[in-house]
C-alpha cells in the first residue's frame, strides 16, 4: 500500500515575467525578457524563441527581435510571493517554502473539511488567479519529488495529479534529467552507460547506481527512480542561510564589475538579515566558472554579525583571492550566501577590541539606509559606485516564508 497523493507542490509560471504582464496590460501575449545585460527571467513567449534564463540580452535580441525588455522590480516580486503565500497558508497549515515562487503543501488532513487533495489544487489555483492574478502550476502526488516533476510537467498553467497506481508510468518514460541532483556531468555519465530515461536507472542495481555516481549520489538517484522519497513537508524549518545569484553571460568581466557585482548582492543580503531581526557568521562565495565548474570560497567570522560593511569586507577578500581563478578560466555566475543565521538574542555579543565611533556609526547607518529602502523603495538610495548599473538580481537562493 504506497498510500495516498497528497503531496502539492505550487509552482508560479514565469514568475518574474508573469508579474510583469499581469501590472502592465500591454505586455500580456508578448515577448517578455527581464532583465538588463543577462536574462534574469522570460516569459513563455519569450522561451518559445529559444531566450532562456543567464543568457546575454544581446543574444536574446537575436532570437526574439520583438521582446519588450524590463528591469527587475524586486519589490514588486517579493510583494507578489507575499500574497501567494498567503492563500498557500490559507489552503494549509502545512507549507514549505522552497523558493520565492515555489512550494509544498501537505493536504492529507483535509479530505473531510475541504475536499479530495484534486479538489484542494484546483481552488488553490483559482485563488491564486483571482487574487493575485498570477498563473500558478500544480502537481499532486505520493511524495515531495513526484509532485515536483508533475508541476513541472503540468507547465505552464496546470494541475497533474499522480495517482500511486499511476507512479511508474508516469515516471520512468522521462529523461533521466528529471531527477534531482541530475545536471550536465551526471547525465554525461549515465548517457556513456546507456542510461538514458528514469525507468533504466531504476532497473540496474543500487551498488551499479553507488559505483558509477559515487556512494551517496548514487544511492540518491537510485532510490527516486525506484519512487522511494520518505521526506516530509517540513512546516517548522528554519533556514540557516539566505544568499543571492547573479548569471553573468559569457563576456569577460574586470575585477572592478566583479566587485560591484558582490557589493550589490551584499547590500540586499544585509537588509534581510537585519528585517528577519538575524546575524550571520560566515560569508561564501560561490562561483562558476567559464568552463562550468563550480567553486565555492568561505569565511567564518570571530563574532555574527549585521552589518553590511563587515560582510562586504569578508565578501570583497574573498573575490580577492580567486581573482587568478576568474583571470584564467572566466566567470558565468557569481553568489554570495550567509550562512549560520541566528536570531538576534540567540548568541552572546562580543566586545570587539576595534569597537569604537566608527562602528557604532556603521550600525546607526544601516538601520537609516533599511528605513529610506522600507519607505521609498531599494533603489532610492545607493551607493555611488552602484549609480546606473544593471540591477538585475535573480531570485533569492533560499525562501523568505518560514
Amino acid at each position: 500500500m504506497r498510500g495516498e497523493a497528497t503531496v502539492l507542490h505550487a509552482d508560479l509560471d514565469a514568475f518574474y515575467a508573469s508579474v510583469e504582464q499581469r501590472d502592465d496590460p500591454a505586455l500580456r501575449g508578448r515577448p517578455v525578457i527581464v532583465g538588463g545585460g543577462v536574462v534574469v527571467a522570460a516569459s513563455y513567449e519569450a522561451k518559445a524563441r529559444g531566450v532562456r534564463t543567464a543568457m546575454g540580452v544581446q543574444r536574446a535580441r537575436a532570437l526574439c527581435p520583438d521582446a519588450v525588455i524590463v528591469p527587475p522590480r524586486m519589490e514588486a516580486y517579493s510583494a507578489a510571493s507575499r500574497a501567494v503565500f498567503e492563500v498557500f497558508h490559507d489552503t494549509t497549515p502545512s507549507v514549505e517554502g522552497i523558493s520565492i515562487d515555489e512550494a509544498f503543501l501537505e493536504v492529507g488532513g483535509l479530505r473531510r473539511i475541504a475536499g479530495a487533495p484534486v479538489e484542494i489544487a484546483t481552488r488553490l489555483r483559482e485563488r491564486v488567479r483571482g487574487d493575485v492574478g498570477l498563473p500558478i502550476s500544480v502537481g499532486v502526488a505520493r511524495t515531495k519529488f513526484l509532485a515536483k516533476v508533475a508541476s513541472a510537467a503540468s507547465k505552464p498553467d496546470g494541475l497533474l495529479v499522480v495517482e500511486p497506481e499511476g507512479e511508474e508510468a508516469f515516471l520512468h518514460p522521462l529523461p533521466v534529467e528529471r531527477l534531482w541532483g541530475v545536471g550536465a556531468v551526471t547525465a554525461e555519465k549515465l548517457h556513456a552507460r546507456g542510461i538514458y530515461t528514469v525507468g533504466q536507472l531504476a532497473e540496474i542495481e543500487a551498488a551499479t547506481a553507488e559505483q558509477w555516481l559515487g556512494r551517496a549520489a548514487g544511492a540518491q538517484l537510485h532510490a527516486l527512480a525506484r519512487l522511494r522519497d520518505p521526506r516530509p513537508v517540513e512546516t517548522t524549518r528554519r533556514h540557516g542561510s539566505i544568499g543571492s545569484q547573479r548569471a553573468l553571460g559569457n563576456r569577460p568581466h574586470s575585477g572592478g564589475e566583479l566587485e560591484l557585482i558582490v557589493t550589490q548582492i551584499v547590500d540586499g543580503l544585509g537588509k534581510r538579515l537585519r528585517d528577519r531581526g538575524s546575524s550571520c557568521a560566515t560569508v561564501v562565495l560561490r562561483l562558476r566558472y567559464g568552463d562550468f565548474t563550480k567553486a565555492t570560497r568561505s569565511r567564518t567570522l570571530p563574532a555574527p554579525t549585521d552589518h553590511t560593511e563587515t560582510l562586504l569586507t569578508v565578501a570583497h577578500s574573498l573575490l580577492a583571492a580567486a581573482d587568478r581563478d576568474i583571470a584564467e578560466r572566466g566567470i558565468t555566475l557569481i553568489g554570495v550566501s550567509l550562512s549560520h543565521v541566528t536570531r538576534a538574542g540567540t548568541v552572546q555579543g562580543e566586545l570587539s577590541l576595534d569597537w569604537n565611533e566608527g562602528a557604532r556609526t556603521d550600525a546607526r547607518l544601516d538601520v537609516a539606509l533599511d528605513a529610506v529602502r522600507d519607505r521609498f523603495g531599494s533603489s532610492a538610495v545607493t551607493r555611488a559606485a552602484l549609480i546606473g548599473r544593471d540591477p538585475g538580481l535573480s531570485a533569492p537562493r533560499l525562501p523568505e516564508h518560514e
